[in-house]
């Protein structure tokens, strides 16, 4: 039986629009809504418990987006034919939402929420991870979960100088701006994306573009939701409290708190160990019984005391936790070269956190082969961030890549591979192990792979830094502090996590991460401008340690030679089952591919010496080489006929020497000339016959012309008497 049926639409201005429909599909769910933009569909549902885990007082949310191989016609790969693990794709996605949703739900609502958004169908035309904020929040909006939504996502791409919300998968090729914003009516809440180094200026008025688009959705998400009949949400008690317990810490630990907040001790455990050694002592006071039914309650508490102190020592004294000033960037100290085996290796060490990054340099074949729902193709830059737990001093095993792994290298990546020159022959892997963390450790993975790159002798076209911004608010505002290059804990008890990386020229990707409600565009303006101040400090630093890319490669790097020929001689060079490439490769020593590209062909070599590559293209020149008339070649004899030869001058190419030919004198048959099948003579391209196409040679023509037997000139001379005498 289906219920009632309610849809509403999103006019987007452009003629087109977007539909939310629920009370169809998935009714058992909490909330589900299928959204559809020309032929994309997105269904999302959300579920949650009615009472939360016993113990828990965080936020347990888990959100998946997946995308169906059918949503676009197509078969999973793989021996099972199925789909798998969530690709990185989705994992971006899902994070991109999950950085919305997640600070909206109340502080005391604990119990486990799982939001789903999955790809049902697409015409590769719009792209759906545009609208899986969108249709999260919508399913949110007509459950009874308690959520202060709605929100929305939008893409805005900026395309011959004017902002497109939600562009199409060809319009974002033309794009110099590429940001997701994800808001609620009255706040911007997150923002990622990268750029072409562009102004600060230009990318506040793209999130003003964006956020006017995103209140619309909102209002059409209430209207949803009051048509529903789901403005009431459900009642839950996920937290017991003790207002007493909670004035007693707040009595005896604040100032004890406030004091170590303001010490400006710079080493992050000795001060994690003295705000532990607070609670502890507190804990210590209280009886056996006290303790086992209050301690949980003690250490929340306490939590927000020291948070408030850390807080109120930046907002009143202008004193961080490290004792710095809320510009100063910590110290920094950098080194290329550091390793022996890469192609290019750097460190960058920034207070407490350091970045050891390397560089290899690849061929074609080492391309990474994408083969998601929509994404389609091969990279030739990749950049791997890892982040191993002895980086924060913790005893635990390393359990493969994590969702943090992958966003922060798709941070980095997007910060760094507009910087790669076009065409660059090299397949490039940045790979950054953070092996100490205090902080902001994917803008050091930029400063790092910035270095190693330089260091390897890529030539980027410039530099880029990043650094993290935060920012501590009182109520309404009324008060801030906006931090540069701030510290884990200043990011954890903060209000803003504000990433910006970019050359001197501009800003080349951004992420934002915002907790608080009311931040102005002036104070996002005053961050931007700060952050840019701390690019260039750490620019400054980056470029005084290698002012520009190394001149040449490594020793020990792979050299790469490109080489474009015609398109119909594709199948010349690869021959029949790929015997003549193969032939190459094992004659030279070399790695040669090729590729059709804009309807020539791309041939890539690449060899540990040079004179392997010359070896290769030599013969690559060989077949590819078109004859011309006059041209001297060494051919070989392929077959002898009573009248000539015929003899291969080019591979595939075989021209007649006629027996005339091969020698000044006259040659009474092919036995007698000397040739056989085999040889290898050389000729002289004499003809191309314009309508045959056929190929006349000579090898006389290469030889001196015999002089003529001496004339007897008495007997000459008496001829042309007698000739004479009997004219006369």
């Amino acid at each position: 039986m289906i219920k009632q049926v309610i849809k509403k639409t999103i006019d987007l201005g452009d003629g087109r629009t977007i539909t939310i429909e629920t009370g169809k599909l998935a009714k058992q769910a909490d909330g589900a809504v299928e959204v559809r933009m020309g032929n994309t569909m997105l269904l999302a549902t959300v579920c949650s418990a009615q009472e939360a885990g016993e113990g828990v007082d965080f936020m347990p949310l888990q959100v998946e987006y997946k995308e169906r191989y059918s949503a676009f016609g197509r078969f999973p790969g793989g021996f099972t034919k199925r789909e798998g693990r969530a690709s990185d794709y989705e994992i971006l996605t899902a994070r991109l939402v999950d950085r919305v949703l997640r600070p909206l739900f109340p502080d005391n609502y604990h119990a486990d929420t799982f939001v789903n958004i999955m790809l049902f169908s697409t015409d590769g035309v719009d792209m759906p991870d545009a609208l899986a904020g969108l249709a999260a929040s919508a399913a949110l909006a007509v459950s009874d979960i308690p959520f202060n939504g709605p929100i929305s996502e939008v893409r805005v791409a900026r395309i011959d100088g004017k902002f497109k919300i939600n562009p199409t998968f060809s319009e974002l090729e033309r794009a110099d701006m590429d940001l997701m914003v994800g808001a609620t009516y009255e706040n911007i809440m997150m923002v990622e994306g990268e750029m072409d180094e562009v102004s600060e200026a230009d990318l506040l008025e793209a999130l003003k573009a964006a956020h006017e688009a995103i209140k619309v959705h909102c209002l059409v998400q209430k209207e949803l939701a009051e048509a529903v009949g789901s403005t009431v949400k459900r009642e839950y008690c996920h937290e017991t409290n003790d207002e007493d317990l909670r004035k007693d810490v707040w009595a005896k630990c604040y100032d004890k708190a406030y004091a170590i907040a303001r010490s400006g001790n710079a080493d992050k455990h000795a001060r994690q160990n003295a705000f532990d050694a607070i609670v502890d002592d507190y804990l210590a006071g209280l009886s056996e019984e006290e303790l086992a039914e209050k301690e949980a309650l003690v250490k929340r508490y306490y939590h927000d005391v020291e948070k408030e102190a850390v807080r109120r020592c930046i907002l009143d004294e202008g004193i961080r936790l490290d004792g710095r000033t809320t510009t100063q960037i910590r110290p920094i100290w950098c080194e290329v070269n550091y390793l022996p085996g890469p192609h290019g290796s750097a460190v960058f060490t920034r207070g407490e956190t350091q970045a050891l990054a390397t560089v290899t340099l690849g061929t074609k074949l080492d391309e990474k082969i994408l083969d998601d729902v929509l994404n389609q193709g091969r990279d030739r830059f990749l950049l791997h961030y890892n982040f191993p737990p002895f980086s924060t001093g913790e005893a635990k095993a390393q359990r493969g890549v994590g969702r943090r792994e992958i966003g922060h290298g798709n941070l980095a990546n997007r910060a760094l591979k507009r910087m790669i020159p076009k065409d660059y022959p090299y397949v490039i892997r940045v790979v950054s192990d953070i092996l100490e963390s205090n902080g902001s450790s994917s803008m050091a993975t930029v400063c790092a792979g910035t270095l190693a790159l330089m260091d390897a002798g890529v030539q980027i076209k410039k530099p880029v830094s990043g650094i993290a911004m935060g920012l501590i608010t009182d109520k309404d505002n009324v008060k801030y502090a906006i931090l540069s290059d701030i510290l884990g804990d200043e990011d954890h008890l903060g209000d803003m996590d504000f990433k910006v990386t970019g050359t001197r020229d501009g800003i080349t990707a951004t992420q934002m991460d915002i907790k608080c409600d009311g931040l102005s565009y002036e104070i996002l303006e005053k961050a931007l401008n700060q952050a840019r101040e701390g690019r260039m400090h750490i620019l400054n630093i980056i470029t005084s340690t290698i002012a520009e890319p190394r001149a040449d490669l490594k020793p020990h790097a792979p050299r790469i030679e490109t080489m474009i020929i015609p398109k119909d001689m594709i199948g010349a060079v690869i021959g029949p089952g790929g015997k003549i490439i193969q032939s190459i490769q094992e004659a030279s020593g070399a790695i040669v591919t090729i590729d059709e590209i804009n309807n020539e062909g791309h041939i890539e070599i690449s060899a540990a010496n040079l004179d392997s590559i010359q070896e290769a293209k030599r013969r690559i020149k060989a077949i590819t080489a078109q004859p011309e008339e006059g041209e001297i070649y060494t051919g070989v004899v392929k077959s002898i006929l009573p009248f000539g030869a015929f003899v291969e001058i080019l591979p595939g190419k075989d021209g007649l020497l006629h027996i005339s030919e091969i020698s000044w004198d006259r040659l009474e048959s092919m036995e007698t000339s000397g040739i056989h099948e085999g040889d290898e003579v050389t000729v002289k391209l004499l003809e191309i016959d314009k309508k045959t196409g056929k190929y006349r040679l000579s090898m006389k023509a290469l030889l001196p012309r015999p002089e003529r037997a001496p004339r007897n000139d008495r007997h000459h001379g008496e001829n042309r008497n007698g000739n004479k005498n009997n004219q006369q």
